[in-house]
């Protein structure tokens, strides 16, 4: 069987043809707007998934494992069916070490060789050589401890009831603990030595961490099998660190501002595709007088359309491999060398996403043009398809490929919902304002536009609602951002402290404090801290105090739903008293008093249903005491300042004994100070974290520029939706301008009556955005991160001063078309 020869010389036409449409403008907007959905889902996609691989990996190589049981009684893994999954086994406890020289109580972890199962754990040895294992008869010191108790590498030390030779030095621990008040210099033996220093012994506390490597179906197997207990718990990679939060509320943005651009590119994809189906029905109706059948017509579309595909697909990948190396450059420094693959599913959910979203933007608009009837060629008619049109099918298509991409992220449904609804009511509001405005006298050129408006009630109410739509994703997503961004500046500003002094006796505490303030080093105020129990609220008990020896093994079996549901009640707490509350802690609720009164976290207040007024029962060291809630405090607890659960009026707490904890800052060039206060006070625990709070501040930094690049795109996105809006409204005028040009209508009044209907349009969906705006952001700030609302009066005059300024601009050269002179 043969080509039609006609068929083949009129393809290489249809293909010039079709781009020379692209070309010429008529077709250059659609593909514009398929190539930014193609490109912004596919960056954001290949970002995510890269991220989210390298998430996964630094966090269980943070645990050290895949999967971590953490337990405080011993677990016996022999009943488990532990196929293709590889084990190890910690045992943690405190104990005393002793040099010639001194002594200090020390955090061991005792592991077998297998540990880490992730990570890298480095110990260095006399010899400068690097091992990664714990081997028996070995012990590894963290480098406070050389000077704390004057050793060095080859020393004999007694650690508890045995003597180990120490074999070297931890240089990088992978599973870091940042509890200040738990701190504790670590020591690392192999799990066979224990019984020879006696670490187990009746009475000790201890702690168990069974790690688990395997692939996540025999994970979950092995979870399947397990029954926790109250005293047990599984720990993975979503457990989240002190930046998880940052992160979350960055990757709640992400989604959000992605979905938000991909709306903006959508509309501008529908708006363009009916504009251009709406300027070729003449020249359908014309090809159909002359004999052009419905076949060769859809042809002819087709081939168009595949032309614009190619194009779009082409410039939308190239644009996303830049935009996602745009977004993932600020972080190079805390992704590895070898990054994640992103496969082929960026690639695949780009291409059907724009797929699904074009099926009914341009099958609708161009089944009503293939539709056309030949008599346009001398009057224009209504293209219509019938009522219950199959067409209209395809719009099942986006519908589904949001509810697969969005998923069951109810915090962008919730926010999407809510703009719609929000947008039909200032919509009406809009149409309302505009029958307002007709009772204003501002002469002929005004009254002639608000009677324009006012005549084309459904058509106005179109545009203003997609202005005011599209001003309003412009602010949602910049407030959005700098609501976050400042929100991080405020929790960890550049002199946050990066260092906390610990266990301080209190008759060193004001020396302490007074070395720090002649070497001029930010601090805290001091705080003194003893551990004890919440054991009732408003004579409710959760154990008794003659039990108080066996708290634990109480907190694990009580049948009081307080405990069994809040962490907080199975173990001991820091208290601190004070004349005053800390600066940085907010009273949300109550006053705070001098006698018998207790200032208490609101997070654990909501948990375990705390008022004001209400009667508390404490215990520290087998006495019990009670204070009175005077005051519910909110507290940031990722400020790196010292922050308590509970803050004791002075008469309450301070008969117990305590030691003090404080706070301060220093610099790189100041390091020789702490090795200063190790020497004058030995016994005082510091604890560094310049290197995690140095990773936290780079976090943010890195991660504001993926917001702002992000956040530019989405304004992008937007303005290019509002200059096709205005574009194609102008553009609609054409005929209705030629006829007053007709009837004797002078180009001023003219372009007095198309800047008056402009201005009034951009300047109520600049105030009406401004108000959605506001409300949104609000919602959002509130409900979905969890921050203080603000308000932003800036924006209530900038969003109208925006409208005005992009109608003008947009406006200027489309209205000076339409009042050229007639032929």
């Amino acid at each position: 069987m043969q080509s039609d020869p006609l068929s083949m010389k009129k393809r290489p036409f249809f293909l010039r043809w079709a781009w020379r449409e692209i070309r010429q403008g008529q077709l250059w907007l659609v593909t514009l707007a398929l190539s930014l959905i193609i490109a912004c889902v596919f960056a954001l996609s290949a970002l995510v998934s890269r991220v989210e691989g390298i998430i996964v990996s630094q966090g269980r190589s943070a645990l050290t494992a895949d999967m971590v049981l953490q337990s405080s009684q011993a677990v016996d893994l022999k009943r488990l069916s532990t196929n293709n999954v590889t084990t190890s086994q910690q045992t943690r406890f405190g104990t005393m070490a002793f040099s010639d020289n001194g002594m200090q109580l020390v955090s061991v972890k005792a592991v077998d060789v297998q540990f880490p199962l992730r990570g890298d754990l480095r110990l260095q040895a006399a010899d400068k050589s690097v091992q990664h294992h714990v081997k028996p008869g070995e012990l590894w010191l963290s480098e406070r401890l050389f000077s704390l108790l004057d050793v060095k590498v080859g020393d004999r030390l007694m650690l508890g009831d045995g003597e180990l030779t120490i074999s070297g030095r931890i240089l990088e621990d992978p599973e870091l603990s940042f509890n200040p008040f738990s701190q504790m210099p670590a020591v690392l033996i192999n799990n066979q030595d224990i019984e020879a220093i006696g670490g187990i012994q009746e009475g000790s506390r201890l702690s168990y961490r069974y790690y688990f490597s395997g692939s996540d179906s025999a994970l979950a197997d092995i979870r399947k099998q397990f029954s926790l207990t109250p005293s047990q718990r599984w720990l993975t990679e979503n457990d989240a660190g002190r930046s998880g939060d940052f992160i979350e509320r960055a990757r709640q943005y992400l989604s959000l501002t992605l979905v938000l651009v991909v709306l903006m590119a959508s509309a501008t994809l529908v708006l363009t595709c009916q504009h251009y189906a709406s300027t070729r029905i003449t020249s359908v109706a014309m090809m159909k007088s002359l004999g052009a059948s419905r076949r060769f017509l859809w042809r002819w579309l087709l081939q168009q359309i595949a032309v614009v595909f190619s194009v779009a697909i082409g410039v939308g990948l190239l644009l996303g491999f830049w935009l996602e190396w745009l977004l993932r450059y600020p972080l190079q420094q805390l992704l590895p060398d070898e990054l994640p693959s992103i496969g082929f599913a960026p690639l695949v959910i780009s291409l059907l996403l724009a797929l699904f979203i074009s099926l009914p933007a341009l099958g609708i608009p161009l089944s009503r043009l293939v539709n056309a009837s030949a008599m346009n060629t001398v009057q224009a008619t209504h293209v219509s398809t019938a009522k219950f049109s199959p067409i209209w099918l395809l719009l099942i298509f986006p519908i589904l490929a949001a509810v697969a991409w969005i998923g069951t992220n109810l915090f962008v449904w919730l926010t999407l919902l809510g703009m719609v609804a929000l947008l039909v009511l200032l919509a009406l509001v809009g149409i309302a304002a505009i029958a307002l405005l007709k009772k204003i006298k501002f002469g002929s050129a005004y009254a002639l536009a608000l009677s324009r408006v006012n005549r084309s009630k459904a058509k106005t109410a179109t545009q203003l609602a997609a202005l005011t739509c599209s001003l309003m994703l412009l602010a949602v997503i910049g407030l959005l951002r700098n609501e976050l961004l400042a929100d991080w500046k405020n929790t960890l500003p550049a002199d946050a402290p990066n260092v906390f002094a610990i266990n301080i006796a209190p008759e060193q505490q004001q020396a302490y404090l007074d070395y720090l303030d002649a070497n001029q080093l930010a601090r805290s105020d001091g705080y003194p801290v003893t551990r004890g129990r919440l054991v009732a609220i408003n004579e409710q008990r959760f154990y008794s105090t003659e039990d108080e020896s066996q708290n634990d093994a109480l907190a694990e079996t009580s049948s009081n739903t307080h405990s069994e549901r809040d962490p907080a009640l199975r173990r001991e707490l820091n208290f601190t008293w004070a004349e005053t509350l800390p600066s940085h802690n907010d009273v949300i609720v109550g006053k705070w008093g001098d006698r018998s009164g207790v200032s208490v976290e609101s997070g654990i207040a909501k948990r375990l249903n705390i008022k004001l007024g209400d009667k508390l029962a404490f215990t520290v060291g087998g006495l019990e005491f009670n204070a009175t809630v005077n005051s519910i405090r909110d507290v940031e607890w990722r400020n790196m300042k010292p922050n308590f659960y509970f803050i004791f009026t002075p008469d309450v707490l301070q008969s117990f004994p305590a030691t003090w904890l404080v706070s301060f800052r220093i610099n790189d060039q100041q390091s020789d100070l702490l090795n200063t206060l190790a020497e004058n006070y030995p016994t005082v625990s510091v604890l560094d974290l310049r290197m995690m709070a140095t990773r936290i501040q780079g976090l943010l930094t890195q991660v504001s520029w993926s917001l702002t690049v992000l956040a530019g795109l989405g304004v992008l996105s937007g303005l290019l939706l509002i200059m096709t809006l205005l574009r194609l409204s102008i553009s609609e005028r054409q005929t209705e301008i030629q006829l007053y040009r007709t009837l004797g209508a002078s180009r001023k009044r003219i372009a007095a009556t198309l800047w008056f209907e402009y201005g009034i349009i951009a300047l109520l969906a600049g105030i009406i955005a401004a108000v959605g705006a506001e409300f949104v952001v609000g919602l959002l700030v509130v409900k979905g991160f969890e921050l203080p609302l603000t308000l932003h009066p800036l924006m209530w005059i900038g969003l109208p001063v925006l409208a005005i300024g992009l109608v003008y601009l947009v406006s200027r050269s489309q209205i000076k078309k339409l009042l050229l002179p007639l032929m």
